[in-house]
């Protein structure tokens, strides 16, 4: 594990502070959940632009298809 300092203004640290515990975490945990959250979005991204970059309309749009309903709601109201 690599141990990282990071410098953040005083009010966003106090407000991670408060958003761990009212999460029941560590800042640390925290930070590794959103950190995981950010490049999950990045490896989405990059996975995209590869696959729109191809020409592939079909397959970008697939991808799109999948977003869309993973997004939608039911009719329960559940996803």
């Amino acid at each position: 594990m690599t141990v990282m300092t990071i410098r953040l203004p005083e009010e966003t640290a106090s407000r991670l502070k408060s958003l761990a515990q009212s999460r029941g975490l560590s800042v640390n945990k925290l930070v590794e959940q959103l950190s995981a959250q950010a490049l999950a979005a990045w490896d989405t991204e990059n996975h995209f632009r590869s696959v729109a970059a191809t020409g592939d309309i079909e397959a970008a749009m697939a991808v799109l298809d999948r977003l869309d309903a993973e997004a939608t709601p039911t009719r329960s109201g559940r996803r």
